[in-house]
C-alpha cells in the first residue's frame, strides 16, 4: 500500500508539473538565501577569530585601559611577578597607509600597526614573528630598525606591493597632520585585515608614544587562577586606577556582539523566503487537493484510511520539501562563495570589512537548513492533509462534496492576530527581538486565516450590484460559494506582498529619519578631517585656535572623539566633546527635554543605545565610566568626574552608543583640547573652496606641505550623500529579498489561477454552450483573477502596515537601540498594490485563454 502512494503521490505531481515546480523553487530559494546568509556570517566570524588568534597568540590575559594608553612602567612590575611566565608588551595603532610611489594616486588604506617585542614573539605570537625579504640582503639587526615594518597578505594586496620585490618598497603612514615614509623589510603570515608590524621601541619614538602602550599580554604559570591573580592585581594601591584585564577571546566576543543584531536580522529576512514558500507549498497542495477530491474518496473506498490518506499528502509536501532543500543548500553555497569573492564578508554592515575570508562549510549547518526547509514544506501541507483526511467519501464520489470550498472559521484568525499583539509588547530575550519575530510570524498567519472570512462579506455586499451585471453575477456567484478555495490561491500573494510591504515601511521610514539626523547633526557646510584613527587628536590645540583667527573663516568649532571601554567583554563606547554653550536642544536631536543639571556635576548626553546597553538614564551618573578619568584625576591633570546625563539623543552612527559632553569640560576633565574632526563656516562673501585652501595653508605652515595632503575636506552634502549611499548598501540584501519575496508570491499566484481555471474546462464548455463567447468568457475569468488579486492586494498592505508597526517600533530599537519616525510611502505601495493586481489578472487571463478553447466545448461531451 505504501509503494502505491508514493507513485501515485508522485503521478500526482508530475500532472501539475508547474504548480510543483513553483513550490520547490520557493523551497529553494528560501533555504538558499538562508544558507547563504548563515554561509558567509560564519565564514567573516571564523577569520575574524583566526585573524585575532594569529595577532594576539595565546595570552591567559590582557592589560588594558578604560580610556588611552597603559602606563609603560607596568610592564616589568608584571612581569616579575610569581604567577607571571611571560609578558609581552604591544602598542597598537589605526593609521592611513599607501605606497610612496602612488601616494598621489593611490587611496589610502586604513592599517593595524602593531609595535612588538619581537624577541618574546616566537612564543607569543609566533604569527607575527617578522620574515625578511627573501631576495634582499638583510642583517640580524633588521627586526630593529626604526623604520622598517613587516606587512601581512592583505596590506600588500591593499597596498598594490609586489610579493617578492627587487628592493624594499617604502609606504607612506598619516596620522592627523603627521605623515611617516617606511621601509617594507618583509612580511608576517597573521591573517585577516591589513596589518603592519614594528618593532616596538621604533613605533614609540616614531610615533611620539615613549612609555605608553596599548595593552600588556600575560601568560600564566601553569596552575594559577586567573580570577585570583587578577583580584589581587586589583587589590594594589601603587597601581593607577582605571585599568581592566581581559581575556583573549573578548576580540572575538565584542564582534560576535556587535555584529548579532545585524546578523540576526538578515538571517530573519532572508527565511522570508521560505515562510512565502510554505504559503505557496499551501496554496499547491490545497488546489491539488480539491481537484483529486473523487480520488481521495476512491481511495478510501478501496481500503486507505483517514491517516493514510493525511500521510499520502504530507509525503507530497515532504518531496516538495526535500527536492527544494537539496537544491537549495547546493545554491546556498554557490551564493555565498560568490558573495564572499566579491564583497568578502561584509554584507553591506560594514563590520568584516577589510578582509576576504574564505569559505567555512558546515554540513551540520548544511542539515540544519534543509531541516527547516522540509519543515516549511511540512506545515504548509498540513491543513490541506488534514482536509484530505476528514473528507467523506460516499457524499465525495457522488459530487455532494467540494474539498477546500469552505471557509474556516474565523476564530483562528483572531486568537492568531491577537497573539501577535500581546506578544509585540513583550520584551527582548537575550538583546534579540525574538517576541517580536514571533508577533510578525503571528500578525501574517492571522490575517491570513481571516482572508475567506473577510473575502466573504465582501462578495456579500457586491451581492446587489452584481445582479445588475450578468458577466459579474457569475464570477461573484462561484467566489461566494467557494471561498477557501479562492482564498488558498492569493494565500502566498498576500504572505509576499504584506512582508514586501513592511519592509518598504520599514526602510523609508529609516532613511527618512536618517535625513532628518543628518540634518540635526551636520550644522556646518564644510568639515575637515585629518588622518587619524588611533584615538589621537588629528589637530592640535594650536592648530585648532589659529585656524580661528583665519580671515576667510566666520567659525570653527572641534570635535574630539576617544573611546571608552569599562568591559573589554563588550564593544567601546565613544565619547564625544564638542561645544554645547548653544545649548544641547540646539546642537543634539534629543528626545525629549534636557534635564537641570545640578551645581558640581558635569553634563553629558547619552544616545539611546548608551542608554540601554549602559543605564544611561536621565538622572543617572555614569558609575561605569567614573573609572575612566580617575587616573587622570589622581595625577593632578583634572578633577574627579562626576557626571549626571542630563538627556538622551538619536544616534544611528553608533551602535554601541556614544555619550556627548561639553567640550571645555572635557579639557578640565582630560587636559586636552585638541580635535579629530573641525566644523568649518566660512565667512561671509567666501565660498568653500577658499576655505579649504586657508585650511590647508595652514596646515602647510604648521606642518608642511606633506602632511597637509592628508587633509580630507566634505561638505555637508557630500557626507550625507555618503552617510546615504552607505546606507543603501547595508540594506542592499534586504532590497532583493522583498523583489525575491514577491516574486515566489506572484509565481504562486500564476501556478494556482492556472490549476484552477484549467480545471474548469468543463464550466467553460457549458457557458459555451449557454451562448457566452470566449471573449465574455475571458472577461470573466480576468474580473475574478482582479477581484481576488485586488482582495489580496488589499489584505496584504493591511498586513504590511500592521507588521511595519512591529518592525518599527520594536524590533529596530530591541535590535540596534534606537528609534526612528514612521513613514509610509504611500504612492510605492499603491504601485507595488497595483503590479500585484494587473499580474493577477494577466495571469488569470492567459490561463483562460487555454482553458476556453475548443477543449473546452469538447469537455462537455465528458457527462454526456
Amino acid at each position: 500500500m505504501l509503494r502505491l502512494f508514493r507513485v501515485w503521490s508522485l503521478q500526482a505531481l508530475a500532472r501539475h508539473p508547474w504548480q510543483s515546480l513553483a513550490a520547490v523553487c520557493a523551497v529553494m530559494l528560501g533555504v538558499a538565501l538562508a544558507f547563504a546568509v548563515h554561509t558567509i556570517n560564519a565564514s567573516a566570524l571564523e577569520e575574524f577569530a583566526q585573524a585575532t588568534r594569529s595577532i594576539n597568540g595565546t595570552p591567559d590575559l590582557q592589560l588594558r585601559n578604560t580610556q588611552g594608553h597603559v602606563d609603560e612602567r607596568l610592564y616589568p612590575l608584571l612581569a616579575r611577578e610569581p604567577e607571571v611566565a611571560r609578558a609581552s608588551p604591544v602598542l597598537e595603532l589605526q593609521l592611513q597607509a599607501s605606497a610612496t610611489s602612488t601616494a598621489d594616486r593611490q587611496t589610502p588604506t586604513l592599517i593595524r600597526v602593531l609595535g612588538v617585542d619581537a624577541l618574546l614573539l616566537p612564543a607569543t605570537a609566533p604569527a607575527l614573528m617578522p620574515r625578511p625579504w627573501a631576495r634582499l640582503p638583510t642583517d640580524r639587526l633588521a627586526l630593529f630598525a626604526p623604520a622598517a615594518v613587516y606587512l601581512n597578505a592583505q596590506a600588500r594586496r591593499a597596498l598594490d606591493l609586489p610579493e617578492a620585490p627587487a628592493e624594499a618598497p617604502s609606504i607612506t603612514l598619516r596620522r592627523g597632520l603627521e605623515q611617516f615614509t617606511v621601509r617594507v623589510a618583509g612580511t608576517v603570515v597573521a591573517g585577516g585585515a591589513p596589518l603592519a608590524v614594528m618593532d616596538l621601541g621604533a613605533a614609540q619614538d616614531m610615533f611620539g608614544l615613549a612609555g605608553s602602550l596599548s595593552r600588556i599580554d600575560l601568560q600564566l604559570r601553569p596552575g594559577t587562577v586567573r580570577s585570583s591573580f587578577t583580584q589581587r592585581m586589583a587589590q594594589r594601591t601603587d597601581w593607577p586606577p582605571g585599568l581592566v584585564w581581559a581575556n583573549a577571546q573578548d576580540a572575538g566576543q565584542r564582534m560576535d556582539a556587535l555584529s548579532r543584531a545585524y546578523r540576526v536580522n538578515l538571517s530573519v529576512l532572508a527565511l522570508v523566503a521560505l515562510f512565502t514558500g510554505a504559503f505557496l507549498v499551501f496554496s499547491v497542495l490545497s488546489l491539488s487537493v480539491a481537484q483529486r477530491s473523487a480520488a481521495f474518496a476512491l481511495l478510501a473506498v478501496l481500503g486507505a484510511t483517514p491517516r493514510q490518506r493525511l500521510l499520502l499528502v504530507l509525503l507530497e509536501s515532504a518531496t516538495f520539501g526535500v527536492l527544494g532543500s537539496a537544491a537549495g543548500v547546493a545554491l546556498g553555497t554557490a551564493l555565498a562563495a560568490g558573495a564572499l569573492g566579491l564583497l568578502g564578508g561584509d554584507l553591506g554592515g560594514g563590520y568584516f570589512s577589510g578582509a576576504e575570508p574564505a569559505l567555512q562549510w558546515s554540513a551540520l549547518a548544511a542539515a540544519g537548513y534543509g531541516a527547516l526547509g522540509v519543515l516549511a514544506a511540512l506545515l504548509g501541507g498540513w491543513w490541506p492533509a488534514r482536509t484530505a483526511e476528514a473528507l467523506p467519501p460516499a457524499q465525495t464520489l457522488k459530487g455532494l462534496h467540494t474539498a477546500g470550498t469552505q471557509a474556516p472559521s474565523p476564530r483562528t484568525g483572531l486568537a492568531l492576530l491577537a497573539t501577535g499583539v500581546l506578544l509585540a509588547f513583550a520584551p527582548a530575550v537575550a538583546d534579540l527581538p525574538v517576541a517580536a519575530y514571533l508577533s510578525v510570524a503571528a500578525l501574517l498567519l492571522g490575517g491570513i486565516a481571516l482572508l475567506p472570512s473577510g473575502a466573504a462579506l465582501l462578495l456579500k455586499a457586491l451581492g446587489a450590484w452584481s445582479r445588475r451585471h450578468p458577466l459579474a453575477l457569475l464570477a461573484v456567484e462561484r467566489a461566494r460559494r467557494t471561498p477557501g478555495l479562492a482564498a488558498v490561491a492569493v494565500g502566498g500573494v498576500v504572505a509576499s506582498l504584506a512582508l514586501a510591504v513592511a519592509l518598504t515601511v520599514m526602510v523609508s521610514s529609516f532613511r527618512g529619519s536618517m535625513v532628518q539626523w543628518l540634518d540635526a547633526v551636520l550644522p556646518a557646510p564644510l568639515y575637515g578631517r585629518g588622518a587619524s584613527a588611533d584615538g589621537q587628536a588629528a589637530f592640535s590645540e594650536r592648530f585648532v585656535q589659529a585656524a580661528r583667527a583665519l580671515p576667510a573663516l566666520a567659525r570653527v568649532e572641534g570635535l574630539r572623539v576617544v573611546q571608552l571601554q569599562p568591559d573589554p567583554a563588550r564593544p567601546a563606547v565613544a565619547l564625544i566633546a564638542r561645544p554645547l554653550q548653544a545649548g544641547a536642544d540646539k546642537v543634539l536631536p534629543l528626545i525629549g527635554p534636557a534635564l537641570a543639571v545640578p551645581p558640581g556635576r558635569v553634563a553629558v548626553y547619552a544616545s539611546e543605545a548608551a542608554a540601554d546597553l549602559w543605564g544611561a538614564q536621565p538622572g543617572s551618573d555614569l558609575a561605569p565610566f567614573l573609572e575612566s578619568f580617575r587616573a587622570l584625576a589622581q595625577d593632578g591633570q583634572a578633577p574627579a568626574a562626576s557626571f549626571f546625563v542630563a538627556g538622551v539623543w538619536r544616534d544611528y552612527a553608533r551602535q554601541t552608543g556614544a555619550l556627548v559632553i561639553d567640550s571645555n569640560a572635557f579639557a578640565a576633565l582630560s587636559g586636552e583640547r585638541g580635535a579629530n574632526d573641525l566644523a568649518l563656516w566660512p565667512a561671509e562673501g567666501t565660498d568653500m573652496s577658499s576655505a579649504r585652501r586657508a585650511i590647508t595653508q595652514l596646515a602647510t605652515q604648521q606642518a608642511g606641505a606633506a602632511a597637509a595632503e592628508g587633509l580630507q575636506f566634505s561638505s555637508a552634502g557630500e557626507v550625507r550623500e555618503r552617510s546615504l549611499r552607505i546606507f543603501d548598501r547595508s540594506f542592499a540584501v534586504t532590497y532583493w529579498l522583498q523583489a525575491l519575496a514577491i516574486g515566489i508570491g506572484l509565481f504562486g499566484v500564476a501556478a494556482s489561477f492556472s490549476a484552477q481555471v484549467l480545471a474548469r474546462r468543463k464550466e467553460f464548455g457549458l457557458l459555451a454552450h449557454l451562448g457566452l463567447t470566449r471573449t465574455q468568457i475571458l472577461a470573466v475569468v480576468a474580473s475574478e483573477g482582479a477581484a481576488w488579486t485586488g482582495v489580496g492586494a488589499a489584505a496584504g498592505l493591511l498586513l504590511g502596515v500592521a507588521v511595519s508597526l512591529v518592525l518599527v517600533l520594536v524590533v529596530n530599537p530591541q535590535s540596534f537601540h534606537w528609534t526612528m519616525e514612521l513613514r509610509l510611502p504611500l504612492l510605492r505601495l499603491l504601485l507595488l498594490c497595483a503590479a500585484v493586481v494587473l499580474a493577477g489578472t494577466a495571469t488569470a487571463w492567459l490561463a483562460g485563454r487555454a482553458a476556453a478553447g475548443r477543449d473546452a466545448v469538447m469537455a462537455v461531451k465528458e457527462d454526456w
